[in-house]
Parts: C-alpha cells; structure tokens; sequence
C-alpha cells in the first residue's frame, strides 16, 4: 500500500500563530502527516498516532519519498515504522478506523522545525528556533485535528517518546479522547533519563561544527549526533538482542579514532547504529526533542499542585497501559506508576507487562504480543 505525506499550514497571520509555553506566538507553522482509512461521517472514528523519538508521520504502508525531507528519507524511512499494526484487518484495522500521524513542531520529515527558512530571514532557523515543549508540539497539533472535522479521537497511541505526548494530550485535551494506549513510557523524566539526556546533548553542542545550531551552509555535527545516537541505542535493545545482532566484522573509518582501534564485534555494531543514524536525521531536532524530553513532567506541564489535579477531569477515560520487562530506557516502574496514579484518581486502566527478551524495541519488533490488546481496546 503506497501512502503520501500531506502538509497543512497555519499560523501565517498573527491571530493564527501558535502561542508556545515561553508566551511568544509562533508561525507560521507546516506539519506533515499522514493518513490511513476514511474517516466516518460522524467523524467519530479517529485514532491518533504519536511516533518515537527518531519516527516520522510514516505509520503504515510504503512512502518511496517525502522531498520535504531534504535528503533525510532513506531507505529505512519507506516502509512504515508500525507497518504490522496499521492496516486493513491489523489490529489497527483502517477497515474501521481513520488513523493520523503528525511528524512533530521542530522534526526533519516535513514540519517546520530548526532546518525550515525562517521566513523572518531566508535562512534555515537553527539554533533560533524556540525551545519548545512536549505541550508545545502537541499543541501544534490541534488546528489540524480542527481543520479534519475532528472534535473527538476514538483513541490515542503513543509508544516511547510518543507514549509521553500521548499522556500530554490527553490529560491537557481530556474531552478530545476516551480511550488511551501509552506504551513503555513515563509521566516524568526520571534521573537516570535526565543524566543519558545530558550526555546526548553534551555530544552535539561540543561538536566543532555545531556552531550554536547554526550549521545548514556548512559540515553537520555529524560526529556529535553520531555519539548521541550511540549513547542511546544502548537503551533502546536488550543485551541478547544487540548480540544477535553483532556481525565478525569489525571495521572502523580511518577519520573517527587515531589512538584506539576498534577490535571486538560489539564496537563495531555500536558504531555502526551511530554511523547509520546520520542519514537520516537532523542533530538539530534530536537536540530539541531530547531537551524536551529532559523537562518533561506531566503535573508541570499542566501547571497542576498533584496528579488528582492532573486526571481530574480524566475520568471519563479508559486506559491500556502497556510495558515491558526488558526495557532499560523506560523502566517497568515508570509504566506502574502511570497505572497506580490512574487508578488512584478513579480512572479505569489495565496494566499489561510484556515479557519479551528485545528490550524496549520490542513495540516496535513484536506486534504479535501487543496485537489482541489494542484490537480489544478499540472494539469496546
């Protein structure tokens, strides 16, 4: 099934223009999404989908080319990173359902983020384009859903980073959806989160060609994101699966190391994950949603005292609560705790480990154990 992006634009006068959590107004604004299915008459049978950190707004099917993405659509971007769940007859069937994806305010796959002109200056953004929050890039969001006719989501999905901005939206836009899925996610960063974080854009900003974020008519960071990249993927898959993973090979560019050598399959695995990386994404962007993701904390974002506060008017909701037993980036606590505050506050919620040996990829590797789950939840 070949699918197209499609781009809508707001904020192109002043009374249209966004306001961000800093106060200022911001626009104009051009978010590339996807869509899947055909939305009812009623328009009453939306799901909204939230991607992951490095995802795009290409869910399901085959896209060959997104040229808005400047370059960055390789061939790993084509196929839909959720392919085996979207779809007519999966277990998101678009036989039923209209199902959205937005890539975000501040991405590198169509939305206007720090590569797009600034058209204040004809050049790319950068390092000026604002620091937005995940409340930002939801509420970039809304004009969208409000320009497609929907009042009101069947449900909303949203797995990592995703999982995050799905809590954001429905906490925030409470009357917007019923029923919420959040997968191996948290309602706050955690310490060990916060120092990876840190690691990840301390590798960006010291890279020479960084440049304030200033780099578009120049090299990239590309060895800054690269280690970024690598700090993290050490997070994102089990142990047992970057093993299986490791080839014998064991190669190294001549311009990355002069002292040491790689010498074990394992370095060059993880190496290989930085180095591949770069194709396909912008180091801006990753800086934005990681700093995002540093700050993030549900209460605040609400400016709420608690989280009765927080669900307070959440009541009406029902939530599936996935996580995974494996995951060392979202630990299997943090997904508790967004259970047991639910059911703290009134709001019906099942909980749902996974036991899987792939880590905190496995939503994205094994659809077969999430599948019966989701499709029981939309069919209530």
């Amino acid at each position: 099934m070949e699918v197209k992006s499609k781009f809508y634009t707001y904020g192109e006068d002043a009374k249209s223009r966004l306001v961000l959590h800093d106060g200022r107004d911001f626009g104009p604004i051009t978010l590339a999404y996807e869509t899947w299915g055909e939305l009812n008459e009623t328009k009453d049978n939306a799901v909204l989908i939230f991607h992951a950190l490095s995802g795009s707004q290409h869910v399901a099917g085959f896209n060959p080319d997104v040229p808005e993405a400047e370059g960055r659509w390789d061939e790993a971007c084509k196929t839909g990173w959720w392919d085996d769940f979207v779809g007519p007859g999966k277990p998101i069937d678009t036989n039923r359902f209209f199902v959205i994806c937005a890539n975000y305010l501040g991405g590198c796959y169509g939305s206007t983020g720090p590569s797009s002109i600034n058209p204040a200056t004809g050049q790319e953004y950068g390092g000026d384009f604002p620091k937005i929050t995940f409340g930002d890039i939801v509420d970039s969001q809304i004009p969208l859903f409000k320009e497609l006719g929907i009042e009101t989501f069947h449900a909303a999905i949203g797995s990592s980073l995703g999982g995050m901005m799905v809590m954001n939206f429905s906490v925030r836009y409470p009357k917007m959806v019923n029923r919420i899925i959040p997968v191996a996610c948290g309602i706050e960063s955690t310490t060990l989160t916060r120092v990876h974080n840190l690691e990840q854009i301390l590798a960006i900003e010291n890279d020479p060609n960084f440049c304030n974020g200033h780099y578009y008519d120049g090299p990239a960071p590309l060895r800054g994101l690269a280690l970024a990249r690598m700090i993290s993927h050490k997070t994102f898959v089990s142990l047992q699966a970057m093993e299986a993973r490791m080839t014998n090979k064991c190669e190294q560019e001549h311009d990355e190391f002069s002292w040491y050598k790689i010498k074990t399959p394992l370095e060059s695995y993880i190496l290989h994950q930085g180095r591949k990386f770069l194709q396909r994404f912008d180091a801006n962007t990753y800086l934005y949603l990681i700093a995002g993701w540093t700050h993030y904390h549900l209460a605040n974002d609400c400016g709420a005292k608690d989280y009765a506060e927080v669900f307070n008017d959440c009541t009406h909701q029902e939530y599936l609560v996935f996580s995974i037993d494996s995951d060392v980036c979202f630990y299997p606590d943090e997904q508790e705790n967004i259970h047991t505050r639910l059911v703290e506050n009134g709001i019906q919620s099942e909980f749902i480990s996974v036991n899987s040996d792939k880590g905190h990829d496995s939503f994205l590797l094994e659809p077969e154990i999430y599948a019966a789950p989701i499709r029981a939840m939309l069919e209530k």
